[in-house]
């Protein structure tokens, strides 16, 4: 199982690297102005709908359904649930896309009120809002199949699609001027990298026969429990996304900028929740759900218990750095071009902000896998719910003396409540087993990371002094001596704390 953690992290990573690139090209062609926001607007729109409807919810309650119909049933009638479910969502997008379409206007006064008070940035959001919503029915369409490869244990094409939207907003980027504005032109790579992620992900279906065709429709048996799992789901994805939906309201509202200092700051914290956290949580997934429907309670425990000690392992060097150097961080990776240091400063304090919660972010995928592999999707959505009504609150208590930065440590607070009760429960229901291997992990991570912290902290200061010549390279050379600095420090601790025998076993289970 670690060596599929590794995959879908190794794809992700690349992901997020690639990513990294984009926004480097966002900040420095887009800036953080009003063609900025106006584009990010644009962008939250399909992408809140896809977490609700496709990554959020469709794959709490089609892929364990699907590794459950297979294992029990077989492949031709995992085929057949399949063939029905695309057929119904198919359906479903098309609608939502005409709705979509026909309403623009209307969805943008309701996502940004903040933008009637300037017709041209609201404008400006709705004609490419136009452009990128039918990404939705695209990257639906990559969800399913996804799923269905995650379930035949195939991680690759699926975790290597996001890449494909980096590289065509990055191609499009570069020849901007052959667009109306910059804005435009990365609206249109959002677009076209839906049509090649489709085209990716399904040709890996085919190969591995079982791309979903079209089908008459039939409720039967497991279409009506799949149906019965998603409709929670979506409550529970509604309501998280009703969060960051306030998010774009509130921060509508707010000066120029804090949009943008918003999507800088969570593209960095989606770095680790990404490679760690959603890695983990697809592949432990199916595992879980698997090994439950074969009976093998104690293995489903094991799975789970591995992958949160993996993702402790990788996360807390993050959480570490998020709260240590996040000016740092921003001003190496975004400042040059229309982004300036002011703009880094705001989103490294947003980032720091994210970073209290980085903890629950990266370990609510696999913590909610006890749940979704039973079948049970309605238990999180009560965590959900509860965690986005306090993260909304939160929201508008510091909206106000904190703008932008009391958002993201809203978020933060939910994730903390989300994950309480989530393992309270699991406890409560049985399906909470962690072994005394794991608890001794944790405090051990703790203290390394704690230790990493430190050394980040106060070695800032005296290297950004030493680099002060480097000019335009001086925040990178500084966060790359360090990073390593602490990198350093924390293997070395790991190391001691835990021994040879340790990553011996870790090294065999990669192998395995």
């Amino acid at each position: 199982m670690i060596q599929r953690i590794l995959t879908v992290g190794g794809y992700t990573l690349l992901s997020r690297v690639t990513g990294f690139v984009r926004d480097i090209i966002l900040a420095a062609v887009l800036g953080a102005g009003p063609a900025a926001d106006a584009f990010f607007v644009a962008l939250r729109l399909p992408n809140h709908f896809r977490a609700i409807f496709a990554e959020g919810a469709f794959n709490a309650a089609f892929v364990p359904a699907y590794a459950r119909i297979r294992e029990q049933g077989g492949a031709h009638r995992a085929g057949l649930f399949a063939d029905r479910i695309f057929t119904l969502l198919l359906a479903s997008q098309v609608v939502l896309l005409g709705v979509a379409l026909a309403f623009t206007p209307a969805v943008i006064d309701v996502l940004a009120p903040g933008f009637g008070a300037d017709p041209s940035r609201f404008d400006l959001a709705v004609d490419l809002t136009r452009i990128t919503f039918p990404y939705l029915l695209l990257i639906t369409l990559v969800t399913l199949y996804g799923g269905i490869l995650n379930a035949l244990e195939r991680f690759a094409a699926a975790s290597a699609a996001p890449i494909l939207l980096n590289v065509s907003m990055v191609a499009a980027l570069l020849v901007a001027h052959y667009f109306p504005t910059p804005g435009h032109a990365a609206a249109w790579g959002v677009l076209i990298s839906g049509v090649l992620q489709a085209l990716l992900v399904a040709g890996d279906c085919w190969r591995a026969g079982a791309l979903p065709t079209f089908r008459r429709l039939k409720l039967d048996a497991d279409v009506s429990r799949f149906f019965r799992a998603l409709g929670p789901a979506t409550v529970g994805s509604a309501g998280v996304q009703l969060a960051l939906f306030a998010d774009t309201i509130i921060a509508s509202f707010l000066p120029t900028g804090a949009v943008s200092a918003l999507y800088y700051a969570d593209r960095i914290n989606q770095l680790p929740i990404g490679v760690i956290g959603i890695a983990a949580g697809t592949v432990v997934l199916p595992e879980m759900a698997r090994r439950i429907a074969a009976g093998d309670e104690a293995g489903a425990a094991h799975a789970q218990n591995r992958a949160v000690e993996f993702t402790l392992l990788l996360g807390i060097p993050c959480i570490a750095a998020f709260f240590a150097v996040p000016d740092l961080i921003m001003k190496a990776l975004f400042v040059r071009g229309a982004f300036t240091e002011a703009d880094a400063v705001a989103s490294g304090h947003t980032l720091a902000a994210y970073a209290f919660g980085l903890l629950p972010f990266v370990l609510i995928r696999s913590a909610v896998a006890t749940f979704f592999a039973r079948g049970d999707t309605a238990t999180p959505v009560k965590a959900a719910l509860a965690a986005a009504a306090v993260n909304i609150g939160f929201k508008v208590l510091l909206m106000g003396p904190l703008a932008q930065v009391g958002l993201a440590l809203a978020t933060s607070i939910g994730a903390w409540i989300n994950l309480a009760l989530v393992t309270w429960f699991a406890a409560r229901a049985g399906h909470l087993r962690t072994d005394a291997r794991l608890r001794q992990s944790m405090w051990k991570l703790a203290v390394a990371g704690i230790a990493m912290g430190l050394v980040l902290w106060l070695a800032y200061a005296p290297v950004a002094a030493f680099m002060s010549n480097s000019h335009g390279f001086r925040d990178l050379l500084t966060l790359t001596v360090v990073g390593t600095l602490g990198a350093v420090v924390y293997g070395g601790i790991v190391f001691a704390l835990f021994g040879r025998d340790w990553l011996k076993a870790f090294r065999a289970r990669r192998r395995s």
